[in-house]
């Protein structure tokens, strides 16, 4: 059955009915918290919610306390998957103020999974504001130094039904969590595991869309790449098991003796946003930068001959992690002599310094929020 939203688009812009908490977390129960928050376990005292449906469009935004949501049994999203989320950070800049990068992306990204998931596709100035009027009640969690303030928008399917069918409502909501270093002490090459048992998408599927099904599936092939000694898991093609795809939730990127760059090309892979900045910084820098097919094989043999230099991972949460070692059922092979290389850590260092404010910002990738 084709979803149709005739009313998504009536809802440019919304007005958000602030209601903060009547508990804050006291000052000094938070600033505990945000001494060693970890990733992801630690949350902000608000949430933003909209709601959708076929009726009113979206409707009902609200900034208002982080409270759990009351769900059917028979709600849509616990039986037929229909959700997306994104992921991006907020930094404390030097001078107090804080800082969004990219998130005009996040939000065409966040339309372009609703509408692959057949939901109904959120406007983008609904997306930004939803996640400005946030940060602007829970400043105070958003972490100084190298920490910063993960946002998580998604979306679940709320209609009370049993059948195959999009849903006809819908739950917009960000929430909020504060976040310290990925890396402890730096960041450190990791290994990886090359799952040969496991895809991660097909052409025609949903590769390109941040929906819960594909980390669901990616996690069998992470406990392996963990219960064979590895950090991370790396996924080949699902029809001829060559092809370098992306990580369990990171894109890859491969660096060359001749100086050039290549990433495998969009279609089954997520299109980050961390990928995408590296591509333009890269292109803008001289360096030549191929989007093209790239096998294990071949992998394998350029670290071998020394024609491959560099290999990294990069994404929201890490921004960029050097590859160091790889390994898989035909042996495993180093790069680089297992050691972060200069033009992985040169990259990391030009996204940081303009995430937080410190550089140069041409392209006009961050949004100053307060």
């Amino acid at each position: 059955m084709r979803a149709s939203f005739e009313k998504t688009d009536g809802a440019v812009a919304l007005t958000f009915d602030v209601q903060p908490t009547a508990n804050p977390t006291p000052a000094t129960a938070r600033e505990a918290k945000l001494a060693d928050p970890g990733f992801g376990r630690v949350f902000t005292d608000h949430m933003a919610v909209v709601r959708y449906n076929h009726v009113n469009g979206w409707h009902s935004a609200r900034v208002e306390a982080r409270a759990s949501f009351a769900l059917d049994p028979a709600t849509a999203v616990l039986h037929y998957a229909q959700e997306i989320f994104e992921g991006l950070k907020a930094y404390k800049r030097d001078d107090g103020g804080v800082n969004l990068f990219r998130p005009d992306a996040n939000a065409r990204r966040f339309r372009n999974s609703a509408e692959r998931m057949a939901m109904a596709p959120l406007p983008e100035p609904v997306f930004i504001e939803a996640i400005e009027q946030l940060l602007r009640i829970d400043r105070d969690w958003i972490p100084g130094g190298v920490g910063s303030l993960y946002l998580r928008p998604f979306m679940i399917a709320n209609e009370v039904f049993l059948g195959v069918k999009p849903s006809a409502d819908y739950i917009f909501a960000v929430i909020a969590s504060p976040v310290g270093s990925y890396f402890k002490g730096g960041p450190a090459p990791v290994s990886i595991w090359v799952s040969e048992n496991y895809t991660r998408a097909a052409v025609g599927g949903t590769g390109a869309v941040k929906c819960g099904g594909n980390y669901a599936a990616s996690l069998r092939a992470q406990a392996e790449a963990i219960d064979r000694g590895c950090d991370q898991v790396v996924f080949l093609d699902a029809i001829e098991r060559r092809y370098i795809e992306e990580l369990g939730g990171m894109n890859i990127f491969f660096v060359f003796d001749d100086g050039s760059l290549s990433t495998p090309p969009l279609g089954t892979i997520l299109p980050g946003i961390t990928r995408d900045s590296i591509i333009t910084l890269a292109k803008e820098s001289g360096t030549r930068v191929r989007e093209e097919p790239y096998t294990i094989d071949q992998w394998r043999s350029d670290a071998a001959s020394g024609r491959l230099k560099e290999a990294f991972a990069c994404g929201t949460a890490a921004v960029v992690s050097p590859i160091g070692k790889v390994c898989s059922t035909h042996g495993d092979f180093t790069i680089n002599g297992g050691a972060a290389g200069p033009v992985a850590m040169g990259f990391r260092k030009k996204l940081v310094d303009i995430q937080y404010g410190r550089a140069a910002d041409p392209h006009n990738w961050t949004r100053k929020v307060v």
